[in-house]
């Protein structure tokens, strides 16, 4: 181990970096690198995407990619890990009891093997052989980056803490994560209704933070457009093509609207893995979507900005998915409100606690396309309605979602914990 400087560090371990669909993640470690929080990044994968969003380009911290194939990346695993077994047997074989006493409850057993290599990479590697001066790990989402920070952590013999996100809370085992929050020295959700999941099903004294991601409201201005409007309306989704995003109710949706003769056009931005992607552009084409629907894929948060300032409606059909995965708050939605566009979505999750209903947007419940089409037809119709709303979201994304306001409170939490900041 390294004699410990003043400059002690904070180590981040995520899934991966950067990600395009994380802005919140990125957002977040530059605003705690302000408030003089010095980050180093494990990222467990390679970013999937060429191009990032501008906020990366400002992040000072360092990356350290892990091996992330257990084929390709095996000789490089094992022979950090064989020096660093040398180097301290006892807390290399206290790690190693550890992850037997969770191997019984892993689903795929030689995931959990890697993640104990990862792990002792990070210590090998990046802590003895490059000199990080870690003093805590954090993980965001509770599972994967957060076993590999648990590891590490032990390795390492310093505390560490994690955010639990929507996936990583609903599909996992309660007894991993109970585990998990058990052994962090506190844990910090996006949601206070995933917080108070946690409090009920997984909890067990130590501390459970709620801080929502927030957004950058430097970005988010009203459109200034008039909340009467005409047709052919504009109606946007952003959105990953997964089942929890219900984007099937929303396409369901708008061939009612069609129906009825609202005229409209509709951008929905995203894109998933290929059979998803497929299964999108079928219904599009079977629901005669196809005269009205643009699919972009994935584009830059600018892009998403641009497309935001001029859209008379944003709507999502957020449901429980079948193996229990469901969203939190999708930060897009506090993105659209700032904007000055009426949101219409589903009652799902955390969405409530930002959307109320007739106040600062329209909800309906999930999975019934006939009520999100009434809703979406009130946003763009109910000029009335749409005078209230808008200024109210605004005011509300404000009010709630101000992410140096919500990071400071992070970056405070840290503190109160005994995480270092600052030279």
């Amino acid at each position: 181990m390294p004699e410990h400087s003043n400059n002690k560090t904070l180590g981040m371990v995520l899934k991966g970096y950067p990600r395009i669909s994380e802005t919140f993640i990125s957002n977040e470690i530059r605003l705690l690198e302000e408030m003089g929080f010095k980050i180093h990044i494990y990222s467990m994968r390679a970013p999937r995407e060429n191009f990032s969003h501008e906020s990366v380009k400002r992040i000072k911290a360092g990356v350290t990619y892990l091996p992330s194939s257990m084929i390709w990346g095996l000789p490089t695993l094992l022979y950090h890990n064989i020096r660093l077994f040398l180097r301290m047997p006892e807390r290399y074989r206290e790690c190693l009891k550890l992850m037997a006493k969770r191997f019984r409850l892993a689903p795929k057993k030689h995931t959990w093997v890697k993640h104990m290599l990862q792990a002792g990479y990070i210590m090998q590697k990046s802590v003895i052989d490059d000199g990080v001066d870690l003093a805590h790990l954090h993980g965001h989402f509770a599972h994967t980056p957060t076993t590999v920070t648990m590891y590490a952590a032990c390795l390492a013999g310093i505390p560490f803490s994690f955010t639990a996100h929507a996936k990583d809370i609903y599909t996992q085992d309660p007894r991993r994560i109970q585990d998990k929050v058990k052994r962090a020295k506190f844990v910090v959700t996006c949601t206070r209704y995933n917080e108070q999941y946690l409090r009920e099903h997984v909890a067990n004294g130590n501390p459970i933070h709620c801080v929502y991601h927030g957004i950058n409201l430097d970005l988010f201005s009203p459109n200034g457009r008039s909340p009467e409007i005409a047709p052919p309306y504009h109606i946007l989704t952003v959105a990953r093509f997964v089942e929890k995003k219900g984007l099937d109710t929303v396409l369901k949706a708008l061939a009612e609207l069609r129906a009825r003769g609202i005229e409209f056009r509709y951008t929905l931005v995203g894109e998933g893995k290929a059979k998803f992607n497929r299964k999108i552009k079928d219904l599009v084409h079977r629901l005669g979507l196809d005269d009205v629907t643009t699919l972009p894929g994935t584009i830059t948060h600018d892009e998403v900005i641009k497309l935001l300032g001029s859209a008379d409606c944003f709507t999502l059909g957020c449901r429980k998915a079948k193996d229990g995965d469901r969203d939190g708050i999708p930060n897009v939605v506090a993105e659209a409100m700032a904007t000055g566009v009426p949101v219409a979505a589903t009652d799902v999750s955390g969405v409530p606690e930002l959307v109320t209903h007739e106040q600062t947007g329209l909800l309906c419940p999930s999975n019934d396309p006939k009520a999100l089409a009434d809703i979406i037809q009130r946003a763009l119709t109910d000029n009335d309605l749409r005078r209230t709303i808008i200024p109210a979201a605004v005011e509300q994304a404000h009010a709630l979602f101000n992410n140096k306001i919500l990071i400071r409170r992070l970056g405070e939490i840290y503190k109160s914990h005994d995480v270092p900041c600052g030279q």
